[in-house]
């Protein structure tokens, strides 16, 4: 069915959401918008199902949201045991539509006599990994779209572990998803009669309090005899009770929340976006951090997955850490308050695009490293398998602010990271130096790693097929040298090769299956080029070591200027075809 058909089924479909149809007469002369709103399904990527809010089977509506669930219901229904009496553990975020999105769900699986969990207002995405534990359930839908802007929104899946849902699961998903010919015909259940039948139930404070007294496991040093200064905002999202809550049950009281950002807000008011990987989310922060001295700034992204912290440098200023150096403090301080006993069969996990310096720091406690691909339900889906074997799960980490200590949780935790952060943080001013001056003490200890991103987007259906041939040009034909550096390895995700350049080897690489390429050089350098799953966008990584900050400062410059310029090329040789 082309796109104008597509169109035309839902406008003349009899009972279409008003505010639907309405925005549809809105753009009814804009064929590009309309194109781009019809021309495919909106689909489950690397972290679930993401897009802009709006009308059309490429949006988040109402009618894609049940076709997802409804596929989602009938997977449950064939591959896990007593779905219908377990349940479904469902929480949302602050932004738009996003209880709407919930209720949605609920009425698809009610059709289907699955009851459903759903709480009775906003929470964390860690949350609803630890609920659907918590609750035994069969699976999870977390609404949220992250930290995307406001007009976006979208929902994550989760297994009966608590952990997002793997590659084979979410494909064998998305098959049942596919076979249902029209979204607009999804049968449903009212609100009210799934509540008078019981396969509706508000759920909340119970799931609160076993989160936080399961928070007090991750806790390492007593700290009712402290100093700590804090500032803490929640970026208008869900993280500000537990965070706040967690932060008292474990001995701070000196919490200074940036009041203009502690309500929920789907727009997102006061900052360009609600992200604590830009830093730009922190100037309030920093604002209050001067006016009350604070030791730390801690912010959460809206649905309390990821932590980003500023602490202050040597010239008395904020300087932001990145997800890197945050996540290798975290370890550091994790590993070493753990005894020889405790590190026995220990195992970090990281992804492929994470910092090698946590290779490095867990070598050093003894702990073993394990890579897997960009994406946090790879961590989770490790931490599941050391169920059944002697391996040890002591933390995971990856880039983009998401950190992971106690396996109660089985996704990135930015209230556990929170917790964590201050608690390293007055451990390291008792020894009288700041967080900044423990990551030097790392640096000189195991090198100056340094790390960096460059994201590219392009939207709609010309950048999808932009992005397409920028990874089709680097895989075909791959970068030999950069920033002087020889490339030493090409792994190939999508075809699961590595060929080891040197040696003149080829290697399978034993991980599933992915658009990705990274380029391993000299010196421990490498980059790697990674298509979103969820966002129209591509991003490049990078990683250097050597041995001070300057010159790390400047390999990591030549190698990303050199990326840039490499794949401006590639888009601008495309737009001229």
């Amino acid at each position: 069915m082309s796109w104008q058909d597509t169109l035309k089924k839902w406008t003349s479909f009899a009972t279409l959401d008003e505010k639907l149809l309405d925005q549809l007469k809105k753009v009814a002369d804009n064929e590009k918008e309309l194109e781009d709103s019809f021309y495919k399904n909106l689909s489950f990527g690397t972290g679930g199902m993401r897009g802009i809010l709006g009308p059309g089977t490429n949006r988040m509506n109402i009618y894609t949201v049940r076709k997802a669930v409804e596929g989602l219901s009938i997977y449950i229904e064939e591959n896990v045991a007593h779905a219908k009496e377990r349940g479904v553990a469902i929480a949302y975020d602050s932004r738009y539509m996003s209880k709407e999105f919930a209720v949605e769900a609920a009425k698809v699986f009610g059709a289907h006599g699955i009851r459903s969990y759903v709480f009775e207002s906003l929470r964390p995405t860690p949350l609803l990994s630890f609920a659907v534990r918590y609750l035994h359930a069969a699976t999870g839908i977390m609404i949220t779209a992250s930290h995307n802007p406001p007009e976006y929104n979208g929902f994550k899946v989760y297994n009966e572990d608590g952990g997002q849902v793997p590659l084979k699961e979410a494909a064998a998903i998305i098959d049942r998803v596919n076979q249902i010919d029209n979204e607009l015909e999804i049968v449903v259940k009212e609100q009210i009669e799934l509540e008078n039948s019981g396969l509706l139930e508000w759920i909340g404070e119970k799931v609160d309090r076993a989160y936080l007294h399961a928070l007090k496991t991750i806790q390492k040093q007593d700290n009712n005899d402290n100093d700590l200064t804090i500032v803490f905002t929640p970026l208008h999202g869900t993280a500000h009770d537990l965070v706040m809550q967690g932060l008292e049950q474990v001995g701070f009281d000196k919490v200074h929340v940036v009041r203009e950002q502690a309500k929920p807000d789907p727009e997102f008011s006061t900052v360009s976006s609600p992200n604590p990987e830009e830093h730009q989310a922190f100037e309030m922060a920093i604002d209050l951090g001067r006016e009350v001295n604070a030791d730390i700034l801690i912010g959460t992204d809206p649905d309390a997955d990821r932590l980003g912290i500023a602490v202050k440098n040597d010239n008395g200023d904020y300087q932001v850490l990145t997800g890197n150096q945050l996540g290798t403090l975290l370890l550091d301080y994790t590993l070493s308050c753990l005894d020889e006993q405790e590190r026995k069969n220990g195992q970090l996990i990281k992804t492929i695009v994470t910092t090698e310096m946590g290779r490095a720091v867990a070598s050093y406690y003894g702990v073993h490293t394990i890579d897997t691909l960009t994406g946090f339900k790879f961590i989770g889906e490790k931490i599941k398998q050391f169920e059944t074997s002697d391996e040890r799960f002591l933390f995971g980490y990856e880039e983009s602010y998401g950190y992971l200590i106690g396996s109660f949780v089985r996704d990135k935790d930015a209230v556990q990271a929170a917790i964590a952060a201050c608690e390293m943080a007055n451990s390291w001013k008792k020894q009288g130096k700041t967080l900044l001056q423990a990551l030097n003490t790392l640096y000189a200890k195991h090198g100056y790693y340094l790390e960096g991103m460059k994201s590219l987007t392009l939207k709609g259906k010309d950048g999808a097929e932009q992005i397409e041939k920028i990874m089709e040009n680097i895989r075909e034909n791959p970068f030999t040298t950069l920033g002087g550096l020889r490339v030493q390895a090409v792994e190939d995700y999508q075809s699961s090769l590595r060929k080891r350049l040197v040696e003149d080897l080829t290697e399978d690489i034993l991980l599933p299956k992915e658009n990705v390429m990274k380029f391993i050089l000299e010196d421990e350098a490498w980059v790697c080029f990674r298509p979103s799953g969820t966002e129209p966008k591509i991003k490049s990584y990078f990683g250097v070591k050597t041995t001070s900050a300057e010159a790390s400062e400047r390999l990591l410059r030549t190698i990303q200027k050199e990326v840039e310029q490499r794949i401006n090329q590639i888009v601008n040789e495309n737009m001229l075809i």
